[in-house]
């Protein structure tokens, strides 16, 4: 019986390796290191060597602790992996950000899908991983041809874990260009481009990839038999626990670096690609409408080196003098790609009134994604900013519903844990927020709203 569940759960700031316990659904040990992008090499990459050293670790320490029974896997997207025979890399593993891959932007343009295949937005530098790959083989096209499979970054860990290589269908279909989402199939792009044989096979996300390699069981002292579970996409890894216990309509917002918004049996609505709206894939194969901004990275840029502490009389100043922090202080993403942050009414503000107006910012930001893509019923805030009372009421007052934030730190481990459950568990909800009665926070985020049209 899988009880005790380890998930290497890789996002775009820090690494974690928790050890969920069915049982409770509750994360019962955790280790965590910053996620740091290595600058030599011909791009700016991902240390996968450094990560390893650290999972490998992370593993054996936890292992003493309780007996891992299974190990599961969940990554940020928008990386792909390229291995050659022997499993080892091709080419380094790009850095989304890496500005470089959009000298061949006019080139890839030309050969790209459109959003009614994909449901992909076309995104800037390598958000979308079909741009990463075009530009890998027109720069490095003697390393491109020493490849023997294409990876999303979950299974590359897997891959590492057990030896078999293998995709999955959420990290395929978020915002790559490689998938068609209504097709549950490879994207046009993959065909010409001759891609699709170094595909590896897609597997479903609960799929039991093998056992640990005996290397890793000597290195870290698990069981020879532990099973790995293929892994899924981050932000889907947050959504599944809901497909799995909730009632359509609603909307689940996993927050980290990204904060991208879910919404489930929603309203009908028609996407807009200019304003990173996009067709996600769950771990259950099914599009599901999604919207997204760089919340976190916003969050950690204003917030450095800052008091984050606030009290009553600072959230009533910021309400009564409307202070507003308008879009964007991270662009090319999100609703407002265009757009350049400013300031209103912040003359003379203290720092505890500038988090609560940037708490605020953050929660308009969210709502804004969460009406491109149709929501409808409670939103669940799931990671870092389910602990941020400020957020949790402002997104209660500017939708309009309910706001329920997750009690686990990082819906992400449990998600994954789950596929390594035999049944459906019903996740513990956390405290629900409905819509504030005291009308200054309505107020507030129609002169927000206002503001930004105007």
């Amino acid at each position: 019986m899988i009880r005790h569940v380890a998930v290497i759960d890789i996002g775009k700031t820090n690494a974690k390796v928790a050890l969920v316990d069915l049982a409770t659904l509750n994360e019962v040990a955790l280790r965590r290191v910053a996620n740091s992008v290595a600058t030599d090499g011909p791009y700016p990459h991902h240390d996968v060597e450094r990560l390893w050293a650290f999972i490998r670790d992370s593993l054996e320490d936890l292992n003493r602790e309780q007996r891992i029974d299974a190990i599961s896997i969940t990554t940020h997207g928008a990386t792909a992996v390229l291995v050659d025979a022997k499993g080892d890399l091709a080419l380094p593993v790009i850095d989304y950000e890496f500005g470089g891959i959009d000298e061949l932007a006019p080139d890839y343009d030309a050969v790209r899908p459109l959003f009614a295949e994909t449901g992909t937005p076309r995104l800037p530098a390598g958000l979308n991983i079909g741009a990463q790959l075009f530009f890998q083989q027109k720069r490095f096209q003697g390393e491109f041809a020493k490849a023997a499979a294409v990876l999303m970054y979950a299974q590359y860990w897997a891959l590492r874990l057990t030896g078999v290589a293998a995709n999955e269908v959420t990290s395929l279909g978020c915002h790559t260009d490689l998938w068609n989402p209504w097709k549950a199939d490879y994207s046009s792009l993959v065909d010409q481009m001759g891609w699709r044989r170094l595909m590896a096979p897609v597997r479903p996300a609960k799929d039991k990839l093998g056992s640990i390699l005996p290397a890793i069981a000597r290195r870290t002292g698990l069981d020879p038999a532990t099973p790995v579970f293929c892994g899924l996409h981050d932000s889907n890894a947050s959504l599944l626990p809901h497909l799995l216990s909730d009632t359509p309509p609603f909307s689940v917002v996993s927050t980290g670096t990204w904060v991208v918004s879910m919404a489930v049996g929603g309203r009908k609505i028609e996407l807009d690609p200019a304003r990173d709206t996009l067709v996600n894939v769950n771990a259950l194969g099914d599009p599901v409408p999604s919207a997204r901004f760089m919340g976190g990275r916003e969050f950690s840029l204003l917030t450095e080196g800052q008091s984050q502490a606030w009290t009553g009389e600072d959230v009533a100043a910021v309400l009564q003098r409307q202070v507003l922090l308008l879009p964007s202080t991270q662009q090319g993403s999100g609703p407002f790609p265009q757009r350049s942050a400013q300031w209103r009414n912040a003359v003379d503000l203290v720092p505890s009134r500038r988090f609560v107006a940037l708490s605020f910012y953050l929660a308009l930001m969210t709502a804004t994604c969460l009406e491109l893509i149709g929501d409808d019923g409670p939103t669940t805030v799931e990671g870092p900013f389910a602990q941020n009372r400020l957020f949790i009421i402002m997104l209660a007052a500017a939708t309009g519903r309910p706001v329920i934030a997750s009690e686990t730190s990082t819906g992400t481990s449990i998600g994954a844990a789950l596929l390594a459950s035999d049944g459906a568990t019903v996740m513990s909800k956390g405290e629900r927020t409905e819509p504030p009665t005291d009308t200054a926070w309505g107020d507030y985020a129609l002169a927000w709203r206002r503001a930004v049209q105007a």
